[in-house]
């Protein structure tokens, strides 16, 4: 008799509540492999509930508010590392909200679960490449004290998809558009040009990720039937997301699908 399918979001969050980095990654890769091989497939209707801590997580890096996160210094190996090890918690963060994205938003069209099944899996291998090149500079995930902000937007926005979308991919997420660039210039003028060449790979896989972001951001105002920048507004205050500040990546938010009236008023008055 043959076996049943297995169930894409269930595995999903099997693979959030996974604590140990290094096996994330590797229950990630073999959930993308079995939906790439269509033997895991999204129940969009399944119910699905969590005993466990949301999101799994080892027991470190020490979580510190941003202030206490230190300066890293290009100059320096140590403060090199610093910086990748700032990066490589960002990217395991960005694994864990896509993995969230998938299994918590029950109802939604299967290529919103496969969307964000190409965004965890992308994130992992970018987690990976900063772990890597973190071992090569003497250090491990873990060595220094990170912060948390990328999460807890995730946390305050769990009862709404619209929200999710709103002010995770397309407002927390697309800062890393206009941030990318100028690090991967500092790292590049220290001499470190595997650090900057890894940039290169999250940058062109973050326009991809912010796209999938504003997408499935503008189907749901379709199909609620609100005004995409109006309710934008609306969402930013109720949820107190960041206020966005510049300089800004222009041709990477339009490449990330953002509108031209979006980057008009991005570029004229720093908001939406």
């Amino acid at each position: 008799m043959e076996q049943p399918l297995q169930e894409l979001r269930a595995r999903a969050l099997a693979c959030l509540i996974e604590s140990d980095p290094g096996a994330k990654v590797l229950a990630m890769a073999a959930m993308a492999a079995a939906a790439g091989d269509g033997a895991c497939q999204p129940d969009p209707h399944a119910v699905l509930q969590s005993s466990s801590a949301i999101p799994g997580r080892p027991a470190r890096p020490e979580l510190v508010p941003p202030r206490l996160v230190g300066r890293r210094s290009m100059v320096t190996v140590e403060g090199r590392a610093m910086l990748i090890h700032a990066l490589a918690h960002i990217e395991f963060n960005a694994m864990n909200l896509a993995l969230d994205a998938l299994w918590r938003f029950a109802a939604m069209p299967v290529p919103y679960y496969t969307d964000w099944l190409q965004v965890a899996f992308e994130e992992s291998t970018h987690f990976s490449l900063l772990v890597g090149h973190l071992k090569l500079l003497g250090h491990a995930y873990g060595d220094f004290p990170a912060h948390d902000s990328l999460w807890e937007m995730v946390e305050k926005t769990n009862g709404d998809v619209l929200a999710r979308m709103a002010l995770v991919p397309r407002t927390l997420e697309a800062r890393g558009l206009d941030a990318i660039p100028p690090l991967r210039a500092k790292l590049a003028q220290a001499g470190d040009l595997a650090a900057a060449q890894i940039l290169d790979i999250i940058l062109r896989d973050e326009v991809g990720h912010v796209d999938i972001g504003n997408r499935w951001y503008y189907h749901l105002c379709a199909l609620r039937g609100l005004e995409p920048r109006a309710t934008y507004a609306e969402l930013a205050v109720r949820y107190e997301a960041p206020t966005l500040r510049g300089p800004f990546n222009i041709e990477a938010r339009r490449r990330a699908g953002f509108s031209e009236a979006d980057l008009d008023a991005l570029s004229e008055k720093g908001s939406f």
